[in-house]
């Protein structure tokens, strides 16, 4: 007869036998998997996933009957460096896209005549799971119910434990089309209605006989609301357009924030958090190491940062300026006024640095923030950006130009020559205008003042001269 026990989160029990054999059963369709790990928490290759396309691995073992995938293990067949394998479930995209309405699901696993099993509880926008863990600790093996979801599915789930994963490869841009960074989100946004155009109804002559028809008037209809599950009240707040994202890293939250879906950590603009959700840890950072302060000190340019680590949710924004994300693939880097920058991915570096031809302009010129490497920075707008492709000789407002491709060639132009117009009180107002040349992208936002105007810069702007006064995009 076999021994039926029920494991409550984070409760640890002797491993039965040395093979058994690990389940999931659901209201829904769900994948099994198994993941091999080091003692780092780590896989050794991409070979130490098991699951329906990869059915075997040392010691582990993959097979469907029916209904339910089974995963088989043998800690007596493990290599010595496997000290955890990871049994996890994930939806397998045919039903209900999380937890919340998949129904409850229970991981089961037998061996030596004992049946554990364990229901993972609380689950809500999660779309893959950790249910247990079978792990080695002073050369005993044993089980641990864990219950930790994964809102982007088994793609984060492996993810977080090293393995890669690779997008399908992109279509190679023709040699002109010069923008090596893509936006996730389009730029700007482009979610215009377009007007359904009414066709009248033929109309018939107006006679004595056939008087004209009483025009029919639409009673305005009240406002559709939603209600969220425990809520007593209704509003338009409660539709799905201010629902939370979901998804890993940093992701756009409506035009004027962002979240970022935190397992690790993340490095944001000091003073920028609106909200957040989970056990997260703030670090101020400064601007970010010893060099960079005594640049920022000098001109006035830089970031002042926070790194956020923890696992939750964090939401960021910037005096209700425009939000938009940029991936970085490495293959160019991106200038930026230090103003301009909400987060950035810990992969990412960046530098302070003289905008080229711009020496003239005072005694420190004019800086801006360099970013290179690959991965994800969100930054910000005063409106909306017009994104313009330098394919010809562009000129825009030094003030208005937020980011453009670092492998551009900058310049100053002048447009008031001899400085004649301003002595004489017919200045144009366009002294100067930064000219850009090259192949790569301008984006210009459609104000000539960075968030907060040139009050508020964190750095000895106000020394600098113009490009200090430039330098000064720190925001408020």
């Amino acid at each position: 007869m076999v021994g039926v026990v029920s494991l409550s989160p984070g409760e640890n029990r002797p491993l039965p036998a040395s093979a058994v054999t690990a389940s999931v059963r659901s209201a829904s369709p769900v994948n099994t998997s198994a993941i091999l790990l080091t003692d780092a928490g780590r896989v050794r290759s991409d070979a130490d996933l098991v699951f329906y396309n990869q059915p075997s691995g040392p010691g582990v073992a993959y097979r469907s009957q029916g209904s339910v995938d089974l995963v088989t293990v043998d800690t007596a067949a493990l290599p010595r460096e496997i000290t955890t394998v990871v049994v996890a479930a994930s939806l397998d995209g045919t039903g209900p896209t999380t937890f919340a309405t998949a129904g409850a699901i229970t991981a089961t696993l037998t061996g030596g005549g004992e049946e554990l099993t364990f229901t993972p509880t609380n689950l809500t926008s999660e779309a893959a799971v950790v249910c247990m863990e079978i792990y080695r600790r002073n050369d005993i093996w044993k089980v641990r119910a864990v219950g930790q979801g994964y809102d982007s599915g088994l793609v984060g789930l492996v993810t977080a434990f090293g393995i890669e994963v690779e997008d399908d490869p992109a279509p190679p841009a023709a040699p002109d089309e010069p923008p090596r960074m893509t936006d996730p989100q389009p730029w700007p946004p482009t979610n215009t209605v377009v007007p359904q155009v009414q066709t009248p109804p033929p109309t018939s002559p107006v006679t004595p006989d056939h008087p004209a028809p009483r025009p029919h008037v639409t009673q305005p209809r009240p406002p559709v609301t939603t209600q969220p599950a425990g809520a007593h009240m209704h509003s338009d707040l409660f539709a799905p357009d201010h629902a939370e994202v979901n998804g890993l890293g940093i992701q756009k939250q409506g035009s004027k924030m962002c979240r970022v879906g935190l397992d690790g950590e993340i490095t944001a603009r000091a003073g920028s958090m609106v909200a957040y959700q989970g056990d997260l840890r703030f670090e101020a950072l400064g601007s970010g190491g010893f060099g960079r302060m005594m640049r920022q000190a000098m001109t006035g340019e830089g970031v002042p940062l926070m790194k956020v680590s923890g696992r939750g949710d964090l939401f960021l924004a910037n005096a209700a300026s425009e939000v938009h994300l940029i991936d970085l693939d490495g293959t160019d880097g991106l200038t930026i006024n230090g103003a301009n920058v909400l987060a950035f991915d810990p992969t990412l570096s960046y530098d302070v640095k003289r905008v080229q031809g711009a020496g003239a302009l005072g005694n420190a010129g004019m800086f801006n923030c360099v970013f290179t490497g690959r991965g994800r920075i969100a930054i910000t707008t005063d409106g909306s950006p017009v994104v313009l492709n330098v394919d010809a000789a562009t000129y825009a407002d030094p003030q208005a130009a937020v980011a453009w491709s670092s492998s551009l060639r900058t310049s100053i132009k002048t447009n008031d020559s001899f400085n004649l117009g301003t002595l004489i009180g017919r200045s144009t107002g366009e002294r100067f205008t930064l000219a850009f040349s090259g192949q790569g992208f301008v984006v210009v936002q459609p104000s000539e003042l960075p968030p907060g105007g040139f009050i508020g810069g964190t750095g000895g702007g106000g020394d600098a001269g113009v490009g200090g006064m430039l330098g000064g995009f720190l925001g408020r």
